[in-house]
């Protein structure tokens, strides 16, 4: 089991830009010893997250998206408590069912999903997710169904 580290950091928005992200002290790298990019699990409040540990200018990075923000209450500017650990298990997608019997559907589409990276399967997912409406669902789940028949990740 790895070590949690904790510190403090303010979640920073990129100038000129909408991402976010809390910068990781080389400190904190060094003491969870598992490389400059690890996989990590990270905790910002209450909300649990995993992701990996990124580079932007130089700097070591968690990528902290919109939805997240908004699942954690947190804006650009929050002064936010970290803990991390390195991850032990492998990131899993949770599909919803109606993507999971549409891709069942289609075991080309199925094949070539299970064959995405976490993040652009997480992608298509949180797509499918952030529809307002039934009939918007619809027609992403038909988007993406259609895209992975052609070969296309997004």
């Amino acid at each position: 089991m790895s070590p949690e580290v904790r510190f403090t950091a303010v979640l920073a928005q990129a100038e000129g830009k909408k991402a976010t992200g809390i910068e990781v002290p080389p400190e904190v790298l060094d003491e969870l010893g598992a490389g400059r990019r690890p996989a990590v699990v990270v905790h910002l409040g209450d909300h649990q997250m995993q992701t990996t540990i990124g580079s932007m200018g130089g700097r070591s990075m968690i990528p902290v998206s919109a939805a997240v923000r908004a699942e954690a209450g947190l804006a650009a500017g929050d002064e936010v408590e970290v803990r991390l650990a390195v991850a032990s298990a492998p990131r899993e997608v949770v599909v919803p069912d109606d993507l999971a019997a549409a891709l069942a559907a289609e075991p080309q589409a199925a094949a070539f999903f299970a064959g995405l990276s976490n993040s652009l399967q997480r992608y298509h997912v949180d797509q499918v997710n952030g529809a307002k409406t039934p009939e918007t669902r619809a027609r992403r789940i038909e988007k993406a169904v259609s895209s992975f028949l052609a070969g296309r990740a997004r």
